[in-house]
């Protein structure tokens, strides 16, 4: 695997570029310490990775990425930060990869066995797609005007794959992970579920549960239970408690349709 470093910080070169070659699968071919030094190497050199501080002078590291997301088959790219709860929560809900300042070295070949995975299934192009998601949903939180997701980035091993959300008919928080149920399956996506609904058209999706969401066009009916709760029977003919806080709003949906 060749690798590109960039970072602004002779140091933090160093140090990656010594945890790197660590594994003898991989090569660092190129350091830079910019953007534009950056574009030099990727100009010189087949680069199959590039390892990209954000916080730089004069061009950031995501405004290096936006140029390279236009690329049809870009480098795969682990992002490199200081912690940063909400850049992580980013990384994370597009399926991107990342490292955090100071590095550590489990986490480092966490992220080098994801790498060679997806080259491995030649995944550049969904991850193209994916980094584009990302570079688009970060440019409308710059102008304050939300974007709501028409599809999301799923990753599992060596693989990035696109779910467009037309396709699903409910959402269940499942641990650190969403449930997505769709028609013929079931699929697990990284994230909260206050992180993932605030990205959901509200015209479209609706919570009924502190631990569930649906579609409002799968809602067929619902009743009251022997103990006095609610639940939902939805068309796709899953049955779905819905929470004491939420019933109000689900009649509301009801006497709107």
């Amino acid at each position: 695997m060749r690798a590109l470093i960039v970072d602004d910080e002779k140091l933090g070169r160093k140090n990656l570029h010594c945890a790197i070659e660590v594994h003898r699968s991989w090569l660092v071919v190129a350091q830079a310490s910019s953007a534009t030094n950056a574009r030099l190497a990727l100009a010189a050199n087949d680069i199959d990775v590039i390892f990209l501080d954000i916080q730089m002078p004069r061009e950031t590291g995501l405004q290096f990425a936006r140029e390279l997301s236009e690329k049809n088959l870009p480098p795969l790219i682990i992002f490199v930060t200081a912690f940063n709860e909400h850049a992580i929560e980013a990384f994370e809900l597009h399926a991107l990869d990342y490292l955090l300042k100071p590095l550590n070295d489990k986490r480092l070949a966490h992220a080098l066995e994801r790498a060679e995975a997806m080259l491995g299934l030649q995944q550049q192009a969904n991850y193209g797609i994916a980094l584009r998601r990302y570079i688009e949903d970060e440019k409308s939180k710059e102008h304050a005007s939300p974007k709501y997701w028409q599809q999301i980035s799923v990753r599992s091993i060596g693989k990035i794959e696109t779910v467009s959300l037309t396709d699903v008919l409910w959402i269940e928080a499942q641990g650190n992970y969403m449930q997505l149920h769709t028609s013929t399956r079931q699929i697990l996506y990284r994230a909260s579920m206050v992180h993932l609904e605030k990205h959901l058209d509200p015209d479209t999706f609706l919570r009924i549960h502190r631990s569930t969401i649906i579609r409002k066009d799968q809602i067929a009916s619902i009743h009251v239970t022997a103990d006095n709760n609610y639940k939902m029977v939805l068309a796709c003919n899953d049955q779905i408690p819905i929470g004491e806080r939420y019933v109000a709003a689900v009649k509301k949906v009801l006497g709107q349709h």
